[in-house]
């Protein structure tokens, strides 16, 4: 056997979200026989820790705060961070803390890894791979003092990913980045997703007639599920027998339980808060709906569409890609109303609803992880 390749993965966490699963998956799925994986993750947090497989090493720079129960490791835990995000040079912060001798070095989300990444004073080949629109949702802005520090930081890196052609074009407008970047779509394992939906889970079990509607996703602004419980509000008001589903936790998940208290909506709205396995309940759902400002490329859509899910979404980046022009899924505009005519148009319409599930089937049908993988591993090498 020849020499394994050495590939670094720089991550700011494990937090759960879709990129982090991504990545997870994909090292579960690259050829050990060719490639020797690290991951690092700038700070010791997220659920996704777990699904590191033994053969890939792991680790990280700060530790999770949550670990730090006496006074000395918390002090501890205080300094390094000020040192790691405010105080020390990142080309010292990558000298001490990064781990050295890769062949490949991965920045695997824009923002903070990229940016200390690219003080690497390795010779490695340098990757940047972008999950997000950086023109419809750019916040890395708050990371770099000057769009043109962000544009110097980009220029060490030999390639940039997108994962999807809206982020690929935003990308080269951006940065006016032409020959050196390139699309390459999330890997999912599809067998995986299909026999995780089929574990049991208790109280998924369908007792009434309502319609299910299902969304996955960190609680954070961008993901817009207030606009959802708006919606959800206006449906039972207009008569329509739904329940909604969120599955995921973040920062406005209190703001979302004071709305569905407000407005009683806790026989209509649940959260399941985070799951590991999220499939069940997506498997025992009805419609899976996007309501998203802006997206890279929604991992949670294409698993809606491998179980066979209707789905609605807002009109993001990789959104046509995934579900064509409305042929595998409805998109409407990006805003509250279209958003609610679109799921009352499946509402009001049982055969647009049989459609949908049909045509989900078959796209779901062409997510090989196989076939996903392959584009990684060739430019890995």
């Amino acid at each position: 056997m020849g020499t394994r390749r050495k590939i670094l993965f720089l991550i700011e966490s494990l937090a759960g979200g879709g990129a982090e699963k991504v990545l997870t998956t994909l090292v579960n799925h690259i050829d050990p026989k060719k490639y020797d994986v690290t991951i690092c993750s700038v700070v010791n947090t997220g659920n996704f820790r777990n699904n590191i497989p033994n053969n890939v090493s792991y680790s990280y720079i700060i530790p999770n705060p949550n670990s730090c129960t006496s006074l000395w490791s918390r002090i501890c835990y205080t300094l390094k961070y000020k040192l790691v995000y405010k105080w020390l040079p990142l080309s010292i912060v990558y000298r001490l803390w990064v781990p050295k001798g890769n062949d490949t070095e991965v920045a695997w989300v824009e923002g903070f890894a990229t940016k200390l990444l690219a003080h690497s004073s390795s010779n490695s080949r340098k990757i940047a791979w972008i999950h997000c629109n950086l023109q419809d949702n750019h916040w890395t802005s708050n990371i770099y003092k000057t769009p043109s520090e962000e544009a110097n930081c980009y220029e060490a890196f030999k390639l940039i990913v997108g994962v999807s052609a809206s982020v690929t074009n935003a990308i080269k407008s951006i940065f006016g980045r032409e020959s050196d970047t390139l699309t390459i779509y999330n890997p999912i394992d599809s067998a995986e997703i299909l026999n995780l939906s089929q574990q049991p889970v208790n109280g998924l079990q369908k007792n009434d007639n309502a319609i299910r509607i299902c969304s996955i996703g960190r609680f954070v602004s961008i993901k817009a599920f207030d606009r959802l419980l708006r919606i959800t509000r206006q449906l039972v008001i207009d008569g329509h027998d739904v329940k909604l589903w969120l599955i995921g936790d973040g920062p406005l998940r209190h703001e979302y339980e004071q709305y569905i208290s407000d407005n009683n909506l806790q026989n209509r709205v649940t959260i399941w808060g985070f799951q590991q396995n999220p499939y069940p309940y997506l498997a025992a759902s009805d419609i899976f709906v996007c309501s998203s400002i802006s997206e890279g490329y929604s991992t949670a859509v294409t698993e809606a569409l491998i179980l066979g899910k209707p789905v609605i979404t807002t009109d993001c980046s990789g959104m046509s890609e995934l579900l064509g022009a409305n042929e595998y899924g409805l998109i409407t505009e990006n805003d509250e109303e279209a958003l609610l005519l679109g799921i009352k148009s499946i509402l009001n319409d049982k055969n647009l609803l049989d459609n949908y599930s049909r045509q989900a089937n078959k796209r779901g049908k062409d997510f090989c992880i196989q076939h996903l993988i392959s584009p990684i591993e060739a430019i890995l090498s």
